[in-house]
């Protein structure tokens, strides 16, 4: 796996076209966020994501701050993913699975790759890696909740 990659998946007994259109609503995103820094999105943010697409959103570590993002990657059902002005790429990979007792089911996987960032070693000193795999992990179990909410 490159060093550069963390990388989480979860089978969510849920379609991929639902668990997208949650991906792909940056409305949504402060509801599945597991690392407790997006807040709300920003005025002007379309209501669907798409290729090109850019969006901001309210955050806090610490202090509030806001961010643009802008969507890099976007394959309907498949593949979504944006980044902002530091580089890295916040990914999600759509995948037909099954669950334990076979009903259909999608494979979430959630990548923070930061190949592309224009700071490494501030990544890497700071801890960024670690803290953001528990994020992605508490990421996914919270879209899991809400993708599976009234099932």
């Amino acid at each position: 796996m490159n060093e550069y990659l963390v990388s989480e998946s979860r089978v969510i007994a849920a379609p991929a076209g639902a668990l997208f259109d949650l991906l792909a609503d940056p409305s949504k995103h402060a509801a599945f966020d597991g690392s407790g820094t997006v807040r709300h999105v920003r005025p002007g943010a379309p209501a669907r994501l798409t290729l090109g697409a850019r969006f901001g959103m309210d955050m806090r570590i610490g202090v509030p701050y806001r961010i643009a993002n802008t969507v890099v990657e976007f394959e309907p059902d498949q593949r979504i993913g944006w980044k902002h002005f530091g580089g890295h790429v916040w990914r999600y990979l759509l995948e037909p699975a099954a669950t334990a007792d076979g009903s259909p089911a999608t494979r979430v996987t959630e990548q923070f790759d930061w190949s592309t960032s224009k700071s490494r070693l501030y990544i890497r000193l700071s801890g960024f890696p670690a803290r953001n795999r528990k994020a992605i992990i508490a990421t996914l179990e919270r879209l899991d909740t809400l993708a599976t909410a009234g099932s």
